[in-house]
């Protein structure tokens, strides 16, 4: 038969394309034949014994055409416009391979350790708030700057602020996000996104996909796209979302596997924020400051323990042992060292500053600003990146 002349990961590719990357397809067929070529080699009996789909034996029949896209995959391969990664590869990343159905395979651009990197997801609307953009952004750039990757689905707003948040670092952490496609790994989606999608693979982030090359965007890869953004991290933050969101998916998702769910509340009059706060009802952990997550899930990491930032300032953080960003940090005239007399106060942040002489809480806060919570937390975590205040116990104080 055609197929006999294949190799273990090239049946892999063909069975994934035969059933049209359908998982409950794949793995029947898997589970009854051993493996992928085994699979392939079976007689048509056994494919409609296990209620395979009329289409995917049709297409399976037609070994010219399978053939043709094994050899396409090849070449782009070979061409560099994306890669291949296999559930039995060693870069694989771990995580997933512990959910119910993993991917058999993955189609990626750019560095593909990142996949294996300790990863937290942050998602949400695509049309935030500006004070959820600014969050977002404020918390991807924090994590990252404790040890962890950013994971993202690369749609507008909260997860292009998560991407953007996650790549303002220093060249010794550049890099640190995973964008997780869609679509498949050719196709930009949103079309605009362009510039995005090269910045990450191009600051050594990578972009990855379950779904076959040439795959475009519709209502039922979206989902799929979510359920790999909660495999692959260890916990997912969900920073505004609407009731009907798709990051309330994510979630579920997440939470199903076992992980835990952040969710950052706001306004109960902010309808953008209603899914955060179903999500808090239903059992999220609700936070408020980045250091919450990383002491959440560094409990669940008994060989890793987050490195926290030491000082922040302008958004750069410097750690203790780390010379490489010391030296980075230090060496730039621009940049002033962490301290609250060398920083000067953002003119927009005046006022809560100054409101801050003493230990004050989130609602007294509220209270002497009269600003909204999403807001106020929003200045307040910026002030705690530039190094102006700090949170303790929830309350806030200068510096």
């Amino acid at each position: 038969m055609a197929y006999s002349s294949l190799t273990d990961k090239q049946a892999v590719l063909a069975l994934w394309y035969i059933v049209n990357t359908s998982l409950i397809s794949y793995y029947k067929l898997i589970t009854y034949c051993n493996n992928a070529k085994d699979a392939l080699l079976a007689d048509t009996s056994v494919w409609q014994n296990l209620a395979i789909h009329k289409l995917h034996i049709k297409r399976w029949h037609d070994s010219a055409d399978v053939l043709a896209f094994v050899e396409k995959i090849k070449q782009e391969v070979s061409l560099g416009s994306y890669q291949v990664c296999f559930l039995s590869d060693d870069d694989y990343p771990p995580l997933l391979k512990e959910i119910y159905d993993p991917p058999p395979v993955l189609f990626y651009r750019g560095n593909i350790k990142r996949l294996t990197d300790r990863q937290i997801a942050i998602v949400g609307s695509r049309k935030p708030s500006t004070e959820a953009e600014k969050i977002t952004f404020d918390l991807a750039q924090y994590l990252v700057q404790a040890g962890y990757t950013i994971t993202s689905g690369l749609a507008w707003g909260i997860d292009k602020q998560a991407h953007l948040g996650a790549m303002a670092q220093l060249p010794a952490l550049s890099g640190r996000t995973v964008g997780v496609l869609g679509t498949g790994i050719d196709v930009c989606y949103p079309r605009n996104h362009n510039a995005l999608f090269a910045q990450i693979v191009q600051d050594g982030g990578c972009l990855v996909s379950e779904l076959l090359p040439a795959t475009p965007a519709s209502k039922h890869t979206f989902p799929r796209r979510n359920r790999l953004v909660a495999g692959l991290s260890k916990a997912v933050v969900v920073t505004e979302a609407a009731l009907q969101s798709g990051s309330l998916i994510t979630a579920r998702l997440c939470a199903e596997q076992g992980k835990q769910v952040f969710a950052i509340p706001s306004n109960i009059y902010n309808s953008n924020a209603e899914g955060c706060h179903h999500l808090i009802r239903e059992g999220a952990t609700l936070i408020y400051h980045p250091d919450q997550i990383l002491e959440d899930v560094g409990r669940q990491d008994d060989d890793f323990l987050p490195m926290l930032p030491k000082t922040f300032s302008q958004g750069v953080s410097v750690y203790d042992g780390d010379d490489k960003l010391a030296k980075n940090h230090s060496s730039k005239s621009d940049v002033n060292h962490g301290t609250p007399d060398s920083v000067a106060v953002p003119e927009h942040l005046t006022k809560l500053y100054h409101v801050l002489d003493k230990p004050c809480d989130l609602d007294t806060l509220v209270a002497a600003t009269n600003q909204e919570v999403g807001s106020l937390l929003a200045g307040l975590m910026e002030l705690e990146i530039l190094g102006l205040i700090t949170q303790s116990g929830g309350h806030y104080v200068k510096s």
